[in-house]
């Protein structure tokens, strides 16, 4: 988050003259090049979305902004992300997206509960809904996305990682479904989500007595892919989220959409009935431009160049 956090402040002024702001910054001796699009111009935005450019091209990174708040989950937020999602899901120039906080010390921690508060009773279960649906609207986005958690994940915060393909954690990251401390359940997913992560009897214990694990607990129980030394800026997860997107570039992208179709339809049904899935995603390659660009370079011993064609 290093690149993200610098080039916000590089560019702060600017952001009320200009709707769209490119650039270069150097993080850990990288450079990355990126475009702020207009929903990026404003300070008090709950959610920076950003595209990086140049080697980073088809990285979309989405960073939670509400540091009054601790990135809690506020009806704004729900309406931002709703809003970037469905724009995401449409732009088949988009390769992986990175969701992560640009709050040091925090991923999110969960509902906005003074927001919650001062709800009428009859609107917290649609408030709710809304939530549910927003994450999983990004559970099912079509490319992959990794959560890049560099500070605290609490219910509804955890809940959002869960969704993602991959999570990436700080060691010192802490995270889990905290809800039942407050006499309520996990509400968007995460009764779902975590035992199919973790196993069930697991994910029982950690509801059940609302844990809360570090990076390195939650990596040695498989709730995430990895768990890096924090570093001095604060940005770890993000920076080894950001290599792992960087690895799927060169990767076919209609072929990688197949294979998260694939295993997120065939997981859920019997194997004989994945199977039957496989080959239909599989039949979606066969006559795809990159697929014969694949051959051809293997053919010619030279890295493919792949249009999602």
């Amino acid at each position: 988050m290093a690149a993200l956090v610098k080039c916000r402040a590089l560019f702060q002024p600017l952001r009320s003259q200009m709707n769209v702001i490119s650039g270069v910054c150097r993080s850990d001796g990288v450079l990355h090049s990126f475009r702020l699009h207009s929903s990026d111009v404003k300070s008090a935005d709950d959610l920076i979305v950003r595209y990086l450019d140049g080697d980073d091209s088809g990285i979309v990174v989405l960073g939670i902004n509400r540091p009054q708040s601790k990135n809690a989950i506020s009806k704004n937020l729900v309406t931002m992300m709703s809003e970037a999602l469905e724009s995401l899901k449409k732009d088949n120039e988009v390769r992986t997206v990175v969701l992560c906080s640009m709050v040091p010390g925090i991923f999110c921690a969960g509902a906005d509960l003074k927001e919650r508060a001062k709800m009428q009773q009859s609107e917290v279960g649609p408030f709710v809904t809304k939530a549910r649906t927003l994450i999983t609207e990004l559970g099912t986005l079509p490319m992959p996305t990794i959560a890049a958690i560099d500070g605290a994940a609490l219910g509804g915060g955890l809940e959002m990682a869960l969704a993602c393909d991959i999570r990436v954690a700080a060691s010192s990251a802490k995270m889990g479904l905290v809800e039942t401390k407050l006499a309520i359940i996990p509400g968007a997913g995460g009764t779902q989500r975590l035992p199919r992560t973790v196993g069930v009897s697991v994910a029982k214990e950690l509801i059940f007595a609302a844990r809360v694990l570090s990076g390195d607990e939650a990596k040695s129980l498989g709730l995430v892919n990895h768990a890096v030394e924090q570093n001095k800026t604060g940005d770890a997860a993000y920076l080894r989220a950001l290599d792992l997107a960087r690895e799927f570039i060169p990767q076919g992208p209609i072929a990688i959409r197949m294979a998260k179709l694939a295993i997120n339809q065939g997981i859920e049904v019997d194997l004989k009935t994945g199977l039957a899935i496989e080959e239909a995603c599989y039949a979606q390659v066969i006559p795809t431009k990159d697929r014969l660009e694949g051959l051809q370079a293997f053919k010619e011993k030279r890295p493919p160049r792949y249009k999602g064609e």
